[in-house]
């Protein structure tokens, strides 16, 4: 959970680093501002879907070692072909 809300503020920090690149005409700011903020949003949704998987297979197990094991044959087959 501190994850996220770290991840939250480093979009809110990043979203005021860009604001203040825009205001100051600085494009090294504005371009860093960007950076942190699409970065933390990444952070934030690839966290969101891990908690999202796991609260799915602790609620459902065998749905989830079959998804693993069907992952598991195409990386395999794909993987395997020459």
């Amino acid at each position: 959970m501190m994850g996220k809300v770290q991840d939250k503020a480093e979009e809110l920090a990043g979203s005021a680093q860009e604001a203040f690149g825009d205001v100051t005409d600085s494009p090294e700011h504005s371009a860093k501002g960007a950076a942190r903020k699409y970065a933390s949003q990444a952070s934030y949704a690839v966290r969101d879907a891990a908690d999202t998987i796991k609260t799915q297979v602790s609620d459902k197990p065998y749905a989830g070692v079959a998804i693993a094991a069907a992952v598991g044959v195409v990386f395999g087959y794909l993987l395997g072909r020459k």
